[in-house]
């Protein structure tokens, strides 16, 4: 916090210069830092009162409340009560879409003040270090920086909004969105860090799996849309690598056969276009609730569209085949990861856009309808445990998952609908089944056979094309049954 640091905010009249203006006081606060840290580099000059300069900028809505009753009914972009509701903001030009899609419903509906302003939180210094090379180089250590330089400081990077562990009455300014500055810059950089690309490769439809299959066919799926009449531009894979149209095959193939994917822990791969908001992202979360908790934590603070799960599950009825495909309606969480946050008992809601979209784009892939759609595909509810080896406790088990009446068991989906519904992203869970735990049908070497394979390749076309049905219907997607009663306005 910086007490003695002038506050000299400005009042502006539209989205635009709301956001012109952040992103020029974002650009000088972040170019000030990196000159004044480059400096003590060199030669141990300490910035002084020029800390004041490494402020992150400030949003602040004041509402006046007039008896509006905006005609609308998305669920974000609305105020509730009256008063002034303030957040900082990082990196305002990459989120600029974002920003102005929140404030114009907001400035255009409600009476309302903007202001712009630096806020009294300054940048952490790690935040606008790019490689790290250079501190590593300098005999510079840390803990001496953390002295001269604003650090991270972690009590100031929490989830409290989303989680709802404050109290409006006695708070002000309230909170415009979900996420502040040093929460969002948290999870920008662990992006990196996990992902193996810059976090503004990502697109805001999300695909998420646990199984390197998906990859893959994704790719494959990538090199035929570059190549074809589609409006996708390019292919971003781990390490920032590029493909991009109008490369021949041969180059394409050369570049992903570079790719050493696995440096990374949840490796991503970014299908682009020309539009930033029509794009695509895998992700191979790997196995387990924490792994799926992990990157949702982060990519919530991009605010994706949707995401959704695609991958692995064992069957639990005999009547399921291998490659049949599992399309929850419910979720029975024994992952246990969220309990502290959001208990168990807490119903997740199914979604009905993103739930009609996973059937229609299921009916549509497979070209089956009626009694054979039914067959290959079966909606019901979804057991995700933290242990992969629950088989050994069935007998403890067996009540609860039949009085559940749960018909597909895995590691993901219950954690990433959670924290869909905990972090305000639609979500959904479309799973393809790999082996029957309790009908003698396990994972053996080369059982699934050409039946299986097809069924991925179909899978991952079905979340494609999901992604794509509900493109055209963005604003009811974001449902109002991801909003509490107390919630910020901004999405």
């Amino acid at each position: 916090m910086n007490p003695a640091c002038p506050d000299d905010f400005v009042k502006v009249d539209s989205a635009e210069a709301a956001v012109d203006r952040l992103a020029a006081l974002h650009q000088q606060a972040t170019s000030a830092l990196r000159s004044a840290l480059k400096q003590y580099l060199k030669d141990r000059t300490s910035p002084g009162a020029d800390r004041c300069a490494f402020r992150y900028p400030e949003l602040r809505l004041t509402y006046h409340c007039q008896g509006e009753v905006p005609s609308s009914v998305r669920a974000y972009a609305k105020v509730q009560v009256p008063g002034t509701y303030a957040i900082t903001v990082t990196q305002p030009e990459a989120f600029r879409n974002y920003l102005l899609d929140q404030l114009r419903p907001l400035m255009s509906d409600f009476t309302v003040t903007v202001e712009v302003g630096p806020s009294q939180a300054n940048i952490p210094y790690p935040y606008v270090v790019e490689q790290g090379d250079e501190l590593g180089a300098s005999g510079v250590t840390a803990a001496e920086l953390a002295r001269v330089f604003p650090s991270t400081d972690l009590s100031a990077a929490n989830d409290s909004t989303a989680d709802g562990l404050y109290d409006w009455e006695d708070r002000d300014p309230l909170p415009l969105s979900l996420f502040d500055a040093a929460r969002t810059d948290f999870s920008l950089r662990r992006l990196v860090h996990y992902t193996g690309s810059d976090w503004r490769h990502v697109q805001p439809w999300i695909l998420l799996t646990n199984y390197h299959r998906y990859v893959d066919q994704f790719i494959r799926h990538g090199l035929d849309m570059l190549q074809s009449d589609s409006r996708f531009q390019r292919m971003v894979l781990p390490g920032n690598v590029v493909v991009e149209r109008g490369m021949s095959e041969g180059e394409m193939q050369a570049i992903i056969e570079s790719v050493v994917w696995h440096r990374f822990q949840m490796p991503a791969y970014h299908l682009q276009g020309a539009n930033p908001a029509e794009g695509i992202t895998l992700v191979n979360i790997g196995v387990g609730p924490s792994n799926a908790k992990n990157i949702t934590d982060h990519l919530a603070v991009l605010r994706p569209h949707c995401w959704l799960m695609i991958g692995h599950c064992g069957g639990l009825r005999q009547s399921q085949t291998i490659g049949d495909y599992v399309l929850a309606h419910a979720y029975m969480r024994r992952d246990g990861i969220l309990d502290r946050v959001l208990p168990p008992n807490i119903p997740l809601p199914a979604l009905a856009e993103v739930q009609q979209a996973l059937q229609q784009a299921a009916a549509e892939v497979t070209g089956e309808q009626g009694d054979d759609l039914k067959r290959r595909l079966r909606t019901g509810t979804v057991l995700t445990y933290d242990d992969r080896n629950w088989e050994l406790r069935w007998a403890q088990e067996r009540p609860l998952i039949n009085q559940a009446r749960a018909i597909a068991v895995d590691m993901e989906s219950g954690t990433i609908a959670a924290q869909g519904y905990r972090l305000r992203v639609p979500y959904g869970t479309l799973l393809c089944v790999s082996d029957k735990p309790l009908h003698s049908e396990i994972k053996l070497p080369g059982a699934a056979g050409v039946f299986y394979e097809r069924a991925v390749t179909q899978h991952l076309h079905i979340g494609i094309h999901a992604l794509e049905l509900m493109r055209s219907q963005l604003d009811s997607l974001h449902s109002r049954k991801l909003r509490s009663f107390d919630e910020p306005p901004f999405r």
